[in-house]
């Protein structure tokens, strides 16, 4: 397949669900060669995905793309090294790691939740993308050839929330390894960017989305478009920040909210 990433190998974790499974599916349609990470192979139940019953590589591979599942937890440091062996092993090397697994803990405020939902937090948010990042790298510098690295944050990541201060801590958290890695692996040849969205109809923000109140105040509030995030709108990004179009752009946080960060930074109203 020829397109934006023709003959590249992408590793994308959470690939089943949400914007990973959108985004492998992307990437395969751009002719890159997808390994689809995550600790299950079908889409979370509660999402909005299209053919739920068939896995990601099913479909990438119904539509002529080529694509494996491995499965990850990217909490353990373990399996995410064994999941770029893999994938070198398999397609001979690594061009592009998308650090996209994350959880979503339930809205509270600090006083009101107990403390394992940081704990959770981190372990997925912040310590995924680190054992991502590192192995990513370490195949990079290995290979001589530079790479891509990608990591799904959140607007959340860029200013403060209500009632998910352990979800805001986490992804603050990546947002500064984002920059802290771009700094670091630069002079290598690597690139490091992250993508920021806002509310987006998936299996994590699925108790939200199907409240009409909830839904039509993020609606009403972003000055562009009359809708959520969409999948597709972060798989456009996550192609580019991929593609030779974004060979010079590293340590950057690309929000895709419709402009819904700088109304919410200015009222605070959800």
């Amino acid at each position: 397949m020829t397109g934006e990433l023709s003959g590249q190998t992408a590793i994308v974790t959470g690939a089943s669900s949400g914007f990973g499974r959108k985004i492998a599916r992307y990437y395969a349609d751009e002719g890159a060669t997808v390994v689809c990470a995550d600790i299950r192979e079908t889409p979370r139940e509660g999402g909005y995905e299209d053919d739920p019953d068939r896995s990601t590589p099913e479909i990438i591979e119904r539509e002529g793309g080529e694509a494996i599942y491995v499965e990850c937890d990217v909490t353990d440091p373990d399996t995410v090294s064994a999941l770029v062996e893999t994938c070198v092993s398999e397609f001979g090397g690594l061009d592009v790691f998308v650090n996209n697994a994350g959880i979503y803990p339930p809205l509270g405020k600090v006083h009101e939740r107990p403390v394992e939902d940081l704990d959770r937090a981190y372990a997925v948010n912040v310590k995924g993308v680190w054992n991502g990042s590192k192995y990513a790298v370490q195949q990079f510098l290995e290979q001589d050839s530079g790479g891509t690295i990608i990591n799904v944050v959140s607007l959340a990541g860029l200013c403060g929330w209500a009632e998910q201060a352990a979800y805001n801590a986490s992804k603050g958290a990546a947002k500064q390894l984002t920059e802290t890695l771009a700094i670091e692996y630069g002079p290598e040849g690597v690139r490091v960017n992250a993508i920021c969205p806002g509310f987006a109809p998936t299996a994590l923000t699925s108790d939200l989305y199907d409240v009409e109140e909830f839904k039509q105040k993020i609606t009403d509030n972003a000055p562009y478009g009359d809708r959520w995030v969409s999948p597709e709108d972060v798989a456009n990004a996550a192609v580019f920040l991929a593609s030779e179009k974004a060979a010079f752009i590293t340590g950057e946080c690309l929000t895709v909210d419709g402009g819904y960060g700088l109304t919410y930074a200015h009222t605070r109203d959800l």
